[in-house]
């Protein structure tokens, strides 16, 4: 499953927030830039590992957002 969440309300762009995202919290995501102009305000996230690591990694990227 793949998942295209805003994150527009954060302040930061796409890339600032995978960006930080990945060096603060170790989660990779992709900017949705990357997917042309209008996915700026959103980032894909892949579910293509266990159970366990999307529950953390989705409370990684919980713990991130609250700390903006």
């Amino acid at each position: 499953m793949i998942e295209f969440p805003n994150i527009s309300k954060t302040g930061l762009t796409s890339e600032e927030f995978c960006n930080r995202l990945l060096e603060e919290k170790h989660v990779v995501t992709v900017p949705g830039t990357g997917f042309g102009p209008k996915g700026e305000g959103f980032i894909r996230i892949s579910y293509a590992t266990s159970e366990e690591n999307i529950e953390e990694g989705l409370k990684r990227i919980q713990e991130f957002v609250e700390s903006l």
